[in-house]
């Protein structure tokens, strides 16, 4: 089973857009605590640039293309 931390940091790896290298995205201090939290641990991991988000590192679109891809096959059909 999956805990609920690495839920939320594979919700935000589905978040980046794949098809460009110059596109990040910014988690506010608004947002949820989880989310914050969340890419916090992704920034420690060296999965993203920023501890707020930024752009993914090369392990972290690396990370992004399987949850992606991941996504497409258990959404479709």
């Amino acid at each position: 089973m999956l805990k609920q931390e690495l839920v939320d940091e594979l919700n935000i790896l589905l978040h980046y857009n794949l098809t460009t290298t110059l596109e990040g995205i910014k988690i506010h201090k608004s947002a949820d605590a989880s989310v914050i939290d969340a890419v916090e641990r992704m920034f420690h991991k060296g999965l993203v640039t920023r501890h707020d988000g930024g752009y993914l590192t090369d392990l972290g679109r690396a990370a992004a293309e399987h949850a992606q891809a991941c996504y497409t096959i258990l959404t479709s059909g």
